[in-house]
């Protein structure tokens, strides 16, 4: 191990020491002394207590998840999925009364709200990009346009029927046999026909003096975006509504001219696209063989599921019977 100890050969300077002088440690500057008085604050002001701020109470919390849970089912209900009930047999055996079901709102491109909540008032809406567009067979939730001759439905009432004929298509049925482009449309799995059905108020054909029926239709065109129509005095009365739904007036003068937008004018552009929509249940249901096209504007989106469904013709007095009318087998029954 080595000595620690400096080489004796450097040399190592030292300042002398000197110990005549006392060593007074150093001690630092006293302090001021504090003025008592004046720290005191005047009798006469007010001193501020900053408090921390007490936790939320269980109430408002509860209240805080309940509005955000509010607010994500609204945005899913106006985007995404919404709920229905069947609440008629149009669509009988596919759809029964008492199934209800989710409606994909967002494959068609979803809308803001159409009226003002639990008011039949339209407002404005915006339509977000469809992912595609309905296709023949699709099951659909639809704005009713309202009857043949209105300009529009008094009250927002939603339809679910199967569509039919796309823009374009030529749609015709011929002894129960329904054709599209002169091919054969299969019926549904579960289609319901009825020999002897009594209309009553649907004995109205559209278009309005066609000598057709259920079971004898057409042929018909779905009018196409573009289509050129030829107004006569013979079929003025077909077209009146329709055009004046798109925002046009059309009379017939003493003359037999016809004047579009007060221009003389014998044919017309279609401005919209429709749809031709048809119920399952083919005797009894309200659907364009008696109302007319249903604007592509119009659509809301494609059932898919039916999540719960119940005969109501058990009553709820009935309690010990209410555990029979839950339809078990339909439960989760997805939609074609």
């Amino acid at each position: 191990m080595q000595d620690n100890k400096p080489d004796e050969k450097t040399d190592i300077t030292k300042e002398p020491i000197e110990t005549s002088k006392e060593v007074v440690p150093a001690t630092p500057p006293a302090a001021p002394l504090k003025d008592e008085t004046a720290a005191s604050p005047p009798k006469d002001t007010v001193e501020h207590i900053i408090h921390s701020p007490k936790p939320p109470s269980k109430l408002k919390e509860y209240f805080d998840a309940l509005l955000f849970a509010g607010v994500v089912a609204l945005i899913l209900k106006i985007i995404f999925v919404e709920a229905y009930r069947i609440p008629s047999s149009s669509m009988e055996n596919t759809l029964l009364v008492g199934d209800f079901l989710l409606v994909n709102k967002f494959i068609y491109g979803a809308t803001t709200p159409r009226n003002i909540p639990f008011t039949h008032t339209r407002i404005p809406y915006f339509r977000f990009p469809a992912l595609k567009e309905p296709e023949r067979g699709d099951v659909v939730v639809f704005d009713y346009p309202g009857n043949a001759n209105e300009l529009i439905a008094p009250e927002v009432t939603n339809y679910i029927k199967r569509l039919i004929g796309k823009p374009g298509d030529t749609v015709q049925i011929v002894n129960k046999t329904l054709f599209v482009n002169s091919v054969v449309f299969p019926n549904p799995k579960d289609a319901k026909f009825s020999e002897n059905v009594s209309r009553g108020s649907y004995t109205d054909i559209f278009p309005k003096g066609r000598q057709w029926n259920d079971d004898n239709y057409g042929p018909i065109v779905v009018p196409k975006q573009g289509d050129m129509i030829t107004i006569t005095p013979d079929n003025i009365e077909d077209w009146k509504t329709f055009i004046k739904r798109e925002g046009h007036s059309i009379r017939l003068a003493a003359d037999n001219k016809i004047f579009i937008d007060e221009t003389e004018n014998s044919t017309y552009k279609v401005e919209k696209n429709y749809y031709f929509m048809m119920g399952d249940n083919r005797n009894n249901s309200s659907d364009s063989r008696v109302w007319g096209f249903m604007p592509e504007e119009n659509v809301i989106g494609e059932a898919i599921i039916i999540y719960w469904s119940w005969n109501p013709d058990i009553p709820f007095a009935e309690f010990g019977r209410l555990f029979d009318s839950i339809r078990w087998d339909r439960i989760a029954k997805i939609i074609h």
